[in-house]
């Protein structure tokens, strides 16, 4: 392998896809920041869950929502549904690993929440079914992915999709997303 050639066709990708990202997510994206500031101003919380990758973006979005993105301000409510260990082995044993996520969406989501799935290819069966969960608990049902949207088309409002066939390209703009709506919050709580 040319180390030097891969890099530059690496960034070079990144780029692109950065670029063309305008028409495909901006629309999504205002929605989801209003979505969140409303909810977050009217006493309600961020529900982030994914998997693999996903479930990483889920854990830093939350942390930052949390503790902070760019400046002080009070904490705001964000959970990451990937964490707790005893809840996802539990509920992966006792009932299947579809339910990790619909099961802390029962549980912990009111209405008004935002739930957040991360799912590059929009069909992960556990991310489909917390956000069918969140829907019948009253709270928003918003998502990432990529591709084609997959199957959370018409399952997640609103859904960014990052126009991409490249795992690693749509996860590196979910954190580019992501981090934007991180400060766009932030901008109202600082």
């Amino acid at each position: 392998m040319d180390l030097a050639l891969f890099f530059d066709a690496e960034v070079a990708e990144h780029a692109k896809l950065a670029q063309t990202l305008g028409p495909a997510v901006k629309a999504p994206f205002l929605r989801l920041c209003e979505i969140c500031r409303k909810s977050l101003h009217g006493g309600g919380k961020l529900l982030f869950f994914g998997n693999g990758g996903s479930a990483a973006d889920a854990q830093h979005l939350a942390t930052e929502i949390v503790v902070r993105y760019k400046v002080n301000r009070r904490a705001l409510p964000a959970i990451a549904l990937t964490t707790d260990t005893s809840i996802l082995t539990a509920t992966a044993n006792d009932f299947t690993f579809d339910d990790i996520y619909s099961r802390q969406i029962e549980a912990l989501a009111q209405p008004g929440d935002v739930a957040i799935g991360i799912s590059t290819s929009g069909k992960s069966p556990n991310v489909l079914k917390a956000l069918a969960a969140a829907r019948a608990a009253g709270a928003i049902a918003a998502g990432f992915s990529g591709r084609d949207g997959g199957a959370m088309v018409g399952q997640a409002d609103p859904l960014i999709v990052i126009p991409s066939t490249v795992t690693a390209r749509i996860q590196e703009m979910h954190i580019l997303i992501g981090h934007m709506l991180c400060e766009a919050i932030e901008s109202d709580f600082a």
